[in-house]
């Protein structure tokens, strides 16, 4: 039986697009397709926790 380990990003507090392995763990995170995660990153940035809170669907992003 084979195992297979997943890459976690760097810094888990911000997303890295640049990084495919990042950017596929992400989408798994967070429920969503690279369009989605891409979308979200460029209206609130890059932050970990914001992107969450937007692809969540509440309407307040706190700022940290």
């Amino acid at each position: 039986m084979a195992y297979v380990f997943e890459t976690l990003p760097a810094q888990r507090s911000h997303i890295d697009l640049g990084n495919p392995r990042e950017v596929s763990w992400w989408t798994k995170q967070f429920g969503c397709n690279e369009e989605q995660l891409r979308i979200a990153v460029e209206k609130v940035g890059d932050s970990a926790a914001q992107v969450e809170q937007l692809l969540d669907g509440r309407e307040t992003i706190l700022k940290l």
